[in-house]
């Protein structure tokens, strides 16, 4: 019976962490990182924000995002889309904590990093993210909606 009992908990736990997995992939969240430059990215910032998508070939999720975040890039001027292959640039994965791919990262005008998303964002939540990049650069880090 004990057994039976275990497995139940064991069920329930991994349901449980899964669906709260599930609901935060793909969210755009706030994060804090020192600002990045181009330097870093081996290609030019956006002049008002740039998309950073951390990939990997054999990721199917990154080629769907790659297609929104080329997309958002298009239409939206002065964003700038810049892929990075995580295989190739450890040093970008260890520095921004990339654990899994799809992994964007969306930066201001200056490179600091104000969203962040791991798996496939949806394209609202990305231009929504480019709004917060662009509105936190116009007003300064001192604007009452910039405060989280």
């Amino acid at each position: 019976m004990a057994g039976v009992s275990v497995l139940v908990v064991t069920l329930v736990l991994g349901v449980a962490i899964g669906l709260a997995l599930r609901r935060r992939d793909g969210r755009m969240r706030a994060v804090e990182h020192a600002p990045v430059t181009s330097a870093d990215l081996g290609a030019e910032l956006g002049e008002r924000a740039t998309l950073v998508q951390f990939s990997t070939a054999f990721c199917q999720p990154c080629r769907a995002t790659r297609r929104i975040l080329g997309e958002v890039a298009a239409v939206v001027p002065g964003v700038r889309h810049v892929e990075i292959d995580a295989e190739s640039r450890l040093d970008l994965v260890r520095r921004f904590d990339v654990l899994r791919t799809p992994t964007v990262l969306v930066l201001d005008e200056a490179g600091a990093v104000v969203k962040r998303a791991s798996g496939q964002p949806r394209k609202a939540d990305v231009i929504a993210a480019i709004g917060a990049a662009v509105d936190g650069a116009s007003h300064g880090p001192s604007h009452p909606s910039d405060k989280v």
